[in-house]
């Protein structure tokens, strides 16, 4: 699985970004692209300690951990997590200002040894904390054509 830590990922998720226009049709869900941008924007910003998601307890946590990082895509229409999902317009361009930024940040924390862990799945290594948050763009990006 690609992580944003490694530079050839990292460069391919900025130039998908970069490709994403306000008229990309949406394959799947119901977020406008300006939503969807705010709301890739959150699992970065709870890996950077900002997120505002609550600690809860999800029966059998531990087997879903493992797809938030493993090689299998997610499906699509997945249900978005309460705290994630998005229900109000969004600028497109504030967002994806926004969302270059925290993945630039994220990119940046490839050296970091020791992440906090997450208030919903526990621990993850500096690898698998990677590998979610590319596979997590990467979904998001696929759903709009990027």
């Amino acid at each position: 699985m690609k992580s944003p830590f490694d530079s050839e990922a990292f460069l391919e998720i900025k130039n998908r970004l970069d490709t994403l226009k306000t008229y990309n049709p949406r394959q799947w869900g119901r977020m406008t692209i300006a939503q969807m941008l705010y709301h890739c924007q959150q699992p970065l910003k709870v890996s950077l300690g900002r997120g505002n998601i609550k600690k809860q307890f999800i029966p059998f946590v531990f087997l879903l951990k493992k797809t938030l990082y493993n090689d299998k895509p997610w499906r699509k229409n997945l249900r978005t997590a309460k705290s994630f999902k998005v229900t109000e317009e969004k600028d497109f361009e504030n967002e994806k200002t926004e969302l270059v930024k925290l993945v630039d940040e994220f990119h940046l924390q490839k050296n970091k040894k020791i992440w906090e862990p997450h208030p919903i799945f526990g621990k993850f290594t500096p690898t698998q904390w990677g590998q979610m948050q590319y596979k997590h763009l990467d979904h998001h990006l696929k759903q709009f054509g990027a």
